[in-house]
């Protein structure tokens, strides 16, 4: 690796932290500090490997580094910036991430084999990340009771209703460098055409890039308003940092935003009463069994909570939701879906929030959606984003 690199980095990552300072503030300049000093010390150790290619590695190893220093005056960005930025950044730096465990090995001492293997893994990641995968699920609620304290992943069930109810989930859009406007869009017009009884909004609808300008949000959700009185939402975490700007967007299509709140909605597969929690961080437990006393259950209506973090099922009180939806894990966002396994990032590491998939706890089951975007690392590698329909049996 030729010196100057070192020094290219070094000045690279103190530049970022400094602008972030001036910029954005010190908890930005902390974020950003980490996140790119860790990319910084593995792309120093395995740069040496990469000579057949120097010149590409140095053009995007400034991408990344250009990528968050734009950050600091975040918006939404036109598209040959995302060409020549932000999407050939975001690549090389989950690249330069997922090959951590090779530059652990060179730190040893040892030469590592397939340094290739990281970014071809990357490269998959990139095209996952620009698109959905469309599925139609089904799902039995008010089976058999599940003797658990803690939530599991359960089947899906083999009852079928004469008529499902039937529902669109779109969760963590978040309207960004991956999901243009023009994407989240096209989303909620596939919603439409699928003519759900339902369409339920489970937060984090933003990124810091589409917070400034609060018409994106309103443009992109527009196709939603040819199903008046049919889509609820609630917040997720991220949608805390704009509340105006998310509840400006769903007023203005006729979507009705539930905080703490509850609906009673009639459709062709019978009544649904859609509880909405809001998202927090501390004192989960007594907020949820609050909003439960405010809002008791129906006799003989099916009950669904909107509840964006998956983490906040075991507070629930038990018995008080047929079928929770959720989003906020986008479904692992790393993982071994795309081969069929249920393995994700979260698993391998023993986290124990639910990621994906259909879960119990008691009598209460929750979805997991996948979710239409991601957040946080770069791409989504093994764990497509997913465009489902649901369809709810009841047992």
């Amino acid at each position: 690796m030729p010196s100057w690199f070192g020094f290219l980095t070094l000045g690279a990552w103190l530049t970022t932290i400094g602008m972030a300072a001036l910029f954005r503030g010190r908890q930005f300049a902390m974020f950003a500090g980490i996140i790119i000093g860790l990319h910084s010390l593995i792309a120093a150790e395995i740069a040496d490997m990469f000579q057949p290619v120097w010149g590409l590695f140095v053009a995007l190893h400034i991408a990344v580094y250009l990528h968050v220093m734009m950050l600091v005056r975040p918006r939404m960005r036109p598209l040959p910036y995302r060409l020549i930025v932000s999407w050939p950044g975001s690549f090389f730096w989950a690249g330069t991430l997922l090959a951590m465990p090779w530059a652990v090995i060179k730190a040893l001492g040892f030469t590592p084999w397939g340094i290739v293997i990281p970014y071809a893994l990357a490269a998959i990641g990139f095209l996952q990340s620009h698109f959905s995968h469309p599925e139609e699920v089904d799902l039995v609620v008010a089976d058999a009771h599940r003797d658990t304290a803690k939530p599991l992943p359960h089947p899906r069930g083999t009852a079928r209703s004469v008529r499902p109810l039937k529902i669109v989930q779109i969760t963590d859009p978040h309207l960004g460098p991956f999901m243009s406007v023009a994407r989240l869009r096209r989303i909620a017009e596939d919603a439409v055409r699928k003519q759900p009884d339902l369409v339920c909004l489970t937060g984090d609808f933003l990124t810091m890039e589409s917070q400034s300008d609060p018409s994106l949000l309103r443009e992109a959700l527009e196709p939603l308003t040819a199903l008046p009185g049919r889509v609820f939402a609630c917040h997720g975490n991220h949608d805390h940092e704009a509340p105006e700007v998310v509840r400006s967007a769903l007023t203005a299509n006729g979507i009705r935003l539930l905080v703490d709140e509850a609906a009673v909605v009639d459709t062709e597969a019978g009544r649904v009463h859609i509880v909405g929690m809001d998202f927090a961080w501390q004192d989960r437990k007594e907020r949820m069994q609050k909003v439960c006393q405010q809002h008791p259950r129906i006799p003989d209506t099916l009950r669904l909570v909107l509840l964006h973090d998956p983490g906040a099922f075991k507070h629930l009180p038990e018995g008080e939701a047929d079928l929770v939806l959720s989003g906020h894990t986008h479904g692992g966002q790393v993982g071994l879906l795309s081969l069929g396994l249920p393995w994700t990032f979260l698993r391998l590491f023993g986290i124990s929030i639910p990621d994906h998939g259909f879960w119990a706890r008691g009598r209460d089951r929750m979805y997991v959606h996948r979710g239409t975007g991601h957040y946080g690392f770069p791409l989504r590698v093994g764990v497509p984003a997913e465009e489902s329909l649901l369809r709810i049996h009841r047992a």
